[in-house]
């Protein structure tokens, strides 16, 4: 949660989500660029579980910046997010006469900038 005041953006970052980087981003693609209010509509009717995380995301960002910038929530819009690949757990399935199946849960980190419409 970090915010840098001379470009007035605010800053939320979730690490370790588990969940498919590719999944995530089929997300984030729909609201990048958009404002605070017309992406929290988006992620409430889209169908995807990546939206809750990415949501709670969202509404950090915008607290960040409403808390340290004194920017009004509904003077942001999303400069920049983006989704980038985590660690994978290692897990094995047992399988028949003793074999054993690897199955790769993937991670990834979301990032989420917000800045005032204004710049």
């Amino acid at each position: 949660m970090k915010c840098n005041k001379s470009n007035l953006e605010a800053k939320a970052l979730a690490k370790h989500i588990r969940m498919s980087s590719h999944k995530a981003r089929r997300v984030i693609n729909q609201i990048r660029g958009r404002s605070y209010e017309q992406a929290l509509m988006i992620l409430e009717f889209m169908p995807y579980r990546a939206c809750y995380p990415i949501l709670q995301l969202i509404s950090s960002a915008a607290a960040n910046a409403n808390d340290n910038l004194n920017i009004n929530k509904a003077d942001l819009i999303i400069s920049e997010a983006k989704v980038d690949k985590g660690s994978v757990l290692k897990r094995f399935q047992p399988r028949a006469q003793g074999r054993g199946y690897p199955i790769h849960k993937p991670t990834c980190h979301i990032t989420i900038i917000v800045k005032s419409r204004s710049q």
